[in-house]
């Protein structure tokens, strides 16, 4: 059994866990800390040293290079007009798909991350659910991950009850990261802040431009329009009757479109580049998901080929994203999804 120890309480109780009921633990490391960015700082050691508090094995390997393209990523969408959503894609191009040739490499049979999510059983195959606390799930972060690897993935935090049955078992075992806070940011910004590393690698991103109404009217000037993403409310500098929204981003005139709440609303989306991690029909019902924080509304589903889909939503959804991920759920069943157009 092979566990990703990032360094925080979850990975290092899932290893504790997987040892408790009889698998044989080793535990690797991805440093990323050489690929550019503004990683978590001592993530390594916490890993080294929560290994030596559990007594289990660590390998850590210096994964630097594979975090570039995931970097590259983030910055073209963003000069696309586009909000981004790296963690899916660092999941399943970089942290499971490295994990799992390392587990081939070492003849593991198993491979396990810390994720608040859970593995279940539909058909007579595995799948992905979410995991027990809702407020706490992550399987929206996991719809990327090819469906080869289900049969060997193990989600033992998703079992728990949350952040606090983990940290409890953390204080437990005297682990020393029972207490590490948990980060909200995107793992290679510091403090959450992007524009710099616009400024540096996609300076066409920032570039200043027109704020406009719906109907075209120039409202005022923004610069940058990589610095906003649909929803957003805040920081807009414009003076009005009412609230204003981004309701629009377009990176080729560099002009962002504002609107009141209501425009902010939408009853159906577009999505690409679909992994499916069962087979689905060409229209069926489901939840849908689409962003990190957002509870999934229902709606209907329809294939529209070369790994496209169309989602028409019972009710109207706040702020619909291009860039960012539409996941189907059946119940608690992640079906699978792809990217917002």
């Amino acid at each position: 059994m092979l566990v990703a120890m990032s360094g925080g309480v979850d990975s290092a109780v899932a290893a504790h866990l997987l040892r408790e009921v009889g698998y044989e633990v080793l535990c690797v490391h991805l440093n990323f800390d050489a690929a550019g960015g503004c990683f978590a700082a001592g993530s390594a050691d916490d890993a080294r040293r929560s290994a030596e508090a559990i007594g289990i094995e660590l390998i850590i390997e210096q994964a630097g290079d594979r975090m570039a393209p995931i970097i590259d990523y983030f910055v073209a969408e963003y000069a696309r007009g586009r909000t981004p959503n790296p963690c899916p894609v660092c999941n399943a191009t970089v942290k499971l798909a490295r994990l799992t040739a390392l587990a081939d490499e070492l003849s593991a049979d198993y491979i396990a991350t810390g994720h608040h999510a859970r593995i279940g059983r539909r058909d007579g195959r595995a799948c992905i659910r979410r995991g027990r606390l809702r407020a706490k799930d992550q399987s929206y972060a996991l719809f990327a991950v090819s469906p080869d690897i289900m049969d060997r993935l193990l989600l033992p935090v998703g079992e728990l009850s949350g952040k606090q049955a983990v940290r409890e078992i953390a204080r437990t075992l005297n682990l020393p990261v029972h207490g590490k806070p948990e980060s909200q940011d995107i793992c290679f910004l510091a403090g959450g802040d992007y524009a710099p590393l616009l400024a540096e690698r996609a300076p066409r991103a920032l570039r200043a431009g027109n704020i406009v109404n719906s109907a075209g009217e120039v409202l005022g000037r923004h610069d940058g329009f990589g610095r906003y993403t649909i929803g957003q409310r805040k920081g807009l500098g414009i003076a009005a009757a009412e609230p204003l929204y981004v309701i629009g981003i377009d990176a080729e005139t560099a002009t962002v479109t504002v609107g009141p709440k209501r425009e902010v609303f939408s009853d159906e989306l577009t999505a690409s580049a679909a992994n499916w991690h069962c087979q689905v029909p060409s229209e069926f019902a489901a939840i849908v998901q689409v962003r990190y924080n957002h509870q999934g509304a229902p709606a209907r589903v329809r294939l529209t080929g070369q790994g496209g889909f169309e989602v028409k939503f019972d009710e109207t959804v706040a702020a619909v994203t291009p860039g960012q991920a539409a996941v189907c759920y059946e119940g608690d069943r992640l079906l699978g999804g792809g990217w917002i157009d």
